[in-house]
């Protein structure tokens, strides 16, 4: 540090006081390079070339940009050409680096291999999070998943080391944690498998969900598209303090712009407020930013950033950021295309649900509210941890308060699991003593991973269709994802409010205001909670758990079996004929929500993610028919007999008829998992008609082949009838910006004609017509 301190000293000196930060970075970038990750030593930050786009869009701009402008188009494919208009023109990008969970990689690794390309292009990794179930405890849930899942494992592993992608083994934590120790940094464009990989912008990178062929697309060095985002302002003044935590600014958000509200756009946090927050504080408000729809979210670089980069080993990092700053905090008077305001001295605790993330209540108002609604008091169990809420500052205040309740001689009356984000983490966390209080307490300490928050839970303290209600830290509460049970009232907040809900055991506590009994009968209230931002002494890395992708990979071999259950080599899927898709039968008329859960289902289904026929039959299988309100009921028009819907589907592909799914607004909201779009495309659909979509899902369905449309008078869903045939034309003069036309055909002989838009470009069009865009990527080598 000192002789990098002297050399750009030296250099200001010869430059000139009034010389720009850039020029001092550029002279001292000519003699060392900064590695983006100690994983990655050949790999370098490249601030020089983000300044030099910025420098080129800004004269062509002529205006202020804002931070997540500066980013994106810092990493524009072509700076000078891009035609740059927010919320319409197509953006191409070159991100730094790819990150996928377990549970996508498998098939994105899967359509890699189709490729046929040697390396891939970028820095890529790994993560195993998703497939470890809870059932018992951390120890013993890790073992039996390595045990389970070894094929899946091996696969990966052998895959990752074949095409030089590194691999976080099983136990090592989940995805976001690791990206946010190891390799997010400000300013880097980073795409991941996963929605919540928003968390990175807790330190100030734009960091993309994506489906597993976008994360191809870059893997094999081509530049990747993305709808030039808006950019939604966050304005924060006044500071946190008391019960009120970084996790309650994302759950006013959250009620403010509901679950579509940030759909096409960037959310970008400013104003005097941030620097009340700590990093990992700005992550889980923008890793939840992902349930608002938006793009992705973002905070400008500061101290904070700063402190953890240097507590995380990675000073060298913080000092290249400080050296382009200006390039990674917003311009003065940049323009927002909405601005929303929160006083952070005046944010009260929120607790969000249930089954749906936007529904935001005060923590003082919950208790009478769930009273009016007939929701369940009693709260069963309370689960802390998982990729939103599981830093070192999120255990430490979790620990104040059961160090109080300890003191009285109370533990918690609801069932409390604790996840820990990393290896790191719960090394840590266990070295100071913070494990063991909230063991103490009453907590199971689970394994490194994703585990409830995702479905992966083996719970048996209720039978499924028992109402019950469940707080967690979570990200999510869509019906049934946590546990399968519909009936469970799942709400999130911040820890905090979590540890204390846990300890009162029901929804009818305030803790600023309320009391709680200890043994002996005496009334006590909690202290607000306190917690270390960072460990005094450094983080304790625990285990060793990355695999290096070798320099030498000729000889290692990935084999798929072909009796395989788990997973299975993909099949091209077949080109455009050509034509219009005529009278094609509708799958289901889906009523209401219908997220990537409902589309999709995780949990058990998470073992068959690397198997595209066998995971398919979770099709729609959570999604509300329409005709008669009844989950996985659809009637077959060809036999007129009721069945599943992979059923049905799979009867009418082989029967050799197309079908459509009508659905509603925001449909595929949630999961980035492109199984989502892979599954219809492979049991025969060939268009999705709603009112509208959820970013990522739109992406993944094009990218599969589909069409995915929306009605251009929204009123139109009306019009379709679950016995219709659907025939789409205008196919042939399929062109961006020009509508295609529904001729809906009612079984009476009437027939009416209604618009479809969509948003495909030139690009997007050559996918579709080749069959998927991983056709086309082959087509063109």
């Amino acid at each position: 540090m000192a002789s990098y301190c002297l050399i750009v000293s030296r250099l200001r000196f010869a430059l000139g006081s009034g010389s720009r930060g850039f020029h001092v970075s550029a002279a001292f970038g000519a003699k060392a390079k900064v590695a983006m990750s100690h994983f990655e030593p050949g790999s370098s930050l490249n601030y020089e070339k983000m300044h030099e786009n910025i420098s080129i869009v800004r004269k062509r701009l002529n205006r202020p940009l804002t931070l997540s402008e500066k980013i994106v188009y810092g990493h524009l494919d072509d700076p000078a050409g891009q035609d740059i208009d927010r919320g319409r023109t197509y953006l191409r990008l070159r991100p730094d680096r790819v990150a996928m969970q377990d549970a996508t990689a498998q098939m994105a690794m899967l359509q890699f291999i189709s490729s046929g390309l040697p390396k891939v292009a970028v820095p890529s990794t790994i993560h195993c999070d998703h497939l470890i179930e809870a059932q018992i405890g951390g120890a013993e849930d890790l073992q039996r998943a390595v045990e389970v899942n070894h094929e899946v494992y091996n696969f990966l592993a052998t895959a990752a080391a074949k095409y030089g992608v590194g691999f976080w083994k099983p136990g090592s934590g989940i995805i976001h944690q690791i990206i946010l120790e190891n390799y997010a940094y400000p300013g880097v464009m980073l795409i991941g498998t996963d929605s919540h990989t928003p968390n990175g912008g807790g330190l100030g990178g734009i960091c993309i969900g994506v489906g597993g062929a976008d994360a191809v697309d870059v893997m094999a060095g081509i530049p990747w598209e993305l709808k030039c985002p808006n950019v939604i302002g966050v304005k924060l003044t006044g500071s946190l303090s008391g019960w009120t935590s970084p996790k309650d600014v994302i759950l006013k958000v959250a009620g403010i712009l509901t679950v579509k509200g940030g759909t096409g756009a960037i959310v970008e946090y400013h104003g005097p407020g941030v620097d009340s927050i700590s990093c990992t504080g700005m992550a889980t408000i923008c890793n939840m930013g992902a349930e608002i729809g938006a793009t992705t979210s973002v905070f400008p670089y500061n101290h904070r950033m700063k402190t953890y980069l240097e507590k995380t080993g990675r000073g060298d990092i913080a000092s290249a950021a400080d050296q382009f700053k200006d390039d990674l905090v917003p311009d003065q008077d940049c323009d927002y295309d909405q601005v929303i305001e929160i006083n952070l001295s005046e944010l009260k605790p929120h607790i969000n649900g249930p089954f749906t993330p936007d529904l935001a209540h005060p923590v003082s108002e919950l208790g009478s509210v769930a009273q009016k609604n007939g929701w369940p008091l009693e709260v069963k169990v309370g689960l802390i941890g998982s990729c939103t809420n599981s830093s070192y500052e999120d255990m430490g205040r979790a620990a104040s308060l059961a160090k109080q309740a300890l003191d009285k001689g109370l533990k918690c009356k609801a069932q409390f699991t604790v996840t820990p984000g990393s290896e790191q983490i719960r090394a840590t966390i266990e070295r100071d003593g913070y494990a063991k209080i909230l063991s103490d307490v009453g907590g199971v300490v689970l394994a490194n991973a994703c585990g409830p928050c995702i479905g992966q839970w083996d719970r048996k303290d209720v039978k499924k269709g028992e109402k019950n209600t469940i707080v967690t830290s979570f990200n999510r509460n869509f019906t049934a994802r946590n546990d399968a049970n519909p009936a469970t009232h799942a709400f999130v907040t911040s820890p905090e409010i979590v540890t204390a809900l846990a300890l009162a055991g029901t929804l009818n506590f305030n803790p600023e205001t309320d009391y709680l009994t200890a043994p002996n009968g005496e009334k006590f209230k909690l202290d607000p909670p306190t917690g270390d931002e960072l460990p005094s002494r450094d983080f304790d890395p625990g285990q060793d758990t990355y695999q290096h992708p070798p320099a030498e990979s000729s000889s290692v071999k990935v084999d798929v079996n072909p009796a395989s259950n788990r997973l299975q080599l993909l099949e091209p899927f077949d080109k455009w004929n050509g034509k219009d898709l005529e009278d094609m039968l509708i799958l289901i008329k889906v009523k209401g929500k219908c997220t990537t859960d409902h589309i999709s289902a995780a949990g058990p289904w998470l073992k068959f993610r690397g198997h595209l026929d066998n995971i398919s039959n979770n099709l729609l299988i959570g999604a509300v028919n329409m005709e008669n309100d009844a989950v996985n009921k659809v009637r077959n028009q060809l036999t007129g007999e009721y069945g599943g819907v992979p059923d049905v589907a799979r009867h009418y592909k082989a029967s050799g008829i197309n079908w459509v799914v009508i659905g509603d607004e925001n449909y595929g909201e949630g999961s980035s998992r492109e199984h989502a779009a892979l599954e219809p495309r492979h049991l025969g659909g060939r268009a999705i008609i709603v009112k509208s979509f959820a970013r990522i899902h739109e992406t993944n369905l094009k990218k599969q082949g589909l069409l995915p449309l929306t009605f251009a008078n929204s009123e139109d869903y009306e019009k379709i009838l679950p016995n219709d045939k659907i025939s789409i034309a205008g196919l042939k003069s399929f062109t961006p910006g020009k509508p295609l036309t529904a001729v809906i055909k009612h079984a009476d002989g009437s027939q009416q004609s209604i618009s479809l838009n969509h948003t495909f470009n030139e690009t997007q069009i050559e996918w579709f017509k080749a069959g998927s865009a991983l056709n086309r990527m082959k087509a063109l080598q």
